[in-house]
């Protein structure tokens, strides 16, 4: 595993970083709109070195001494996926689960490529190219980032159809092909080495979607990011720090070479067959980070015996402990894939994430009603230092062992974790990205496999013969139209 400093030093490689609002980062180590996150990365990559994380992200020592990056596993077991994810669980939390996309996710997409190459009897260039192509990044660390490969809106409109994709092939040589277009929104352009441009891209090639792996400073390749969440009077201590900056890339004639170019089939479920579980985890980490803001905002606002209060913190319990119930299936009743690897249950993934989905709108609400009307009007540092407003602010916010600086400085968290920018960033970026609850019901009816065996064990409970009946069915049944209720 690469230091940190090697990490920063990878990303001063010429790339064409746009952040809007900012216009042109010349250097994403240093811009003040990329740099914090930049360091957040470096950390990540230090904790592999630091004695007090290591007996977490490491393996036990081989007989020579070697000790092995958990997060980069192959898993072969429940065991072994278990503890790749108290590793994800410990260190996506750190953000507030903010921070989706790392380098050990990276991993996860290759492990996805090399699955989804393999589910179609591809030929043997092909394994190897994934293969290798995984082997890389768990050697060396390269962060690999994901991109299903939608086109933007502006090519959705095109009037000539076949123009609407977001990637066209311009010509093909021995050597690879070259492609140009425009890829919308996916998570962390800016600070990712590479980018996986999934099958929604519209190349079709030898009878098959292609997607590609293409380096993020390749020639004629631009990265456009939205604008960053922070706000500008250094009040917000999360959007500071763990904003990804989700954005674009623009193609214009990249080369790809053959090894870097996989023929998969339309669907990107069968790559994101370990991103939904480490997605999971963030979604936890969210939830647990609501959690213990609001028993550390109880107790600043003197409310820990308070039993509305109290009955509002179970309620927070009862939701995150349901979803560390389902990740804990979910690893240890694994599926196995046709390379022996363990891949994480998608029936409880699936419920896991609805539960998550339904819950995560009342956990908000419950953050932003516990402390009251001082969320609202809580000072900034700045508005403390002022000394027309120092002596009347410490007494307003100060008190119950807390000074005013104390409590208006977790009063700011709360408020950046659930009514900023960067926390609504996040909820409209995830219903995008994997659809929402619709899908994931879709998913969860997909994975489900006892629809005969309860049907028929209910029917077994008459005392006459029953026809035995086959509902399994309900599996591939075409999804129903939401209901509309129409106002009155």
């Amino acid at each position: 595993m690469r230091s940190g400093a090697e990490y920063r030093a990878a990303l001063r490689d010429g790339r064409r970083v746009w952040v809007l609002g900012d216009g042109r980062v010349e250097d994403v180590t240093t811009h003040p709109a990329t740099r914090p996150m930049v360091e957040e990365y470096v950390a990540w990559y230090d904790r592999h070195a630091d004695p007090l994380w290591q007996d977490l992200l490491l393996t036990e020592p081989d007989a020579d001494g070697t000790r092995h990056e958990i997060g980069y596993m192959v898993p072969r077991t429940g065991a072994e996926l278990a503890r790749m994810g108290r590793v994800f669980s410990a260190t996506t939390f750190l953000s507030a689960g903010n921070i989706t996309h790392t380098p050990a996710y990276g991993h996860l997409i290759a492990m996805g490529i090399r699955h989804t190459v393999g589910l179609r009897n591809a030929s043997a260039a092909q394994l190897v190219n994934a293969e290798a192509c995984r082997a890389k990044i768990a050697a060396t660390g390269r962060f690999l980032t994901f991109a299903a490969g939608s086109a933007p809106i502006g090519h959705r409109l095109e009037p000539d159809p076949a123009a609407r994709t977001a990637l066209r092939m311009v010509r093909e040589t021995d050597a690879g092909m070259v492609i140009s277009g425009r890829i919308g929104m996916h998570t962390s352009p800016a600070y990712a080495e590479d980018v996986y441009i999934g099958a929604h891209n519209g190349i079709e090639f030898e009878g098959h979607r292609a997607s590609f792996v293409v380096p993020v400073n390749a020639p004629g390749i631009t990265v456009i990011c939205r604008k960053r969440s922070a706000r500008d009077d250094g009040s917000a201590p999360l959007s500071r720090r763990y904003d990804e900056l989700d954005g674009q890339i623009w193609l214009e004639e990249v080369f790809v070479p053959w090894e870097r170019v996989f023929l998969t089939d339309a669907s990107p479920d069968p790559i994101a067959r370990w991103l939904f579980w480490h997605q999971l985890y963030c979604w936890l980490a969210k939830a647990e980070f609501t959690l213990g803001l609001a028993l550390a905002c109880a107790h600043a606002m003197g409310l820990t015996m308070h039993a509305e209060t109290v009955d509002h913190v179970v309620d927070l319990v009862a939701e995150v402990q349901t979803v560390r119930s389902c990740l804990a299936a979910a690893e240890l009743d694994p599926e196995v894939t046709a390379e022996g690897w363990a891949s994480p249950n998608h029936r409880h993934l699936a419920a896991g994430s609805l539960a998550m989905l339904r819950a995560r709108p009342r956990m908000g609400e419950i953050l932003r009603i516990l402390p009251g009307s001082s969320l609202v009007v809580a000072p900034t540092a700045r508005d403390l230092a002022d000394p027309d407003l120092a002596a009347g602010l410490e007494a307003a916010f100060g008190g119950g062992g807390y000074t005013a600086a104390q409590r208006s400085a977790l009063l700011q968290m709360a408020w950046d974790h659930v009514g900023s920018a960067l926390d609504h960033r996040e909820s409209v970026y995830e219903l995008h990205a994997n659809g929402g609850a619709p899908i994931w019901r879709h998913r969860l009816r997909r994975a489900f496999e006892d629809y005969n065996r309860l049907a028929n064990g209910v029917l077994a409970q008459l005392d006459l013969p029953m026809p035995e009946i086959d509902v399994g069915a309900i599996r591939a049944a075409p999804i129903a139209p939401r209901r509309v209720v129409a106002p009155r």
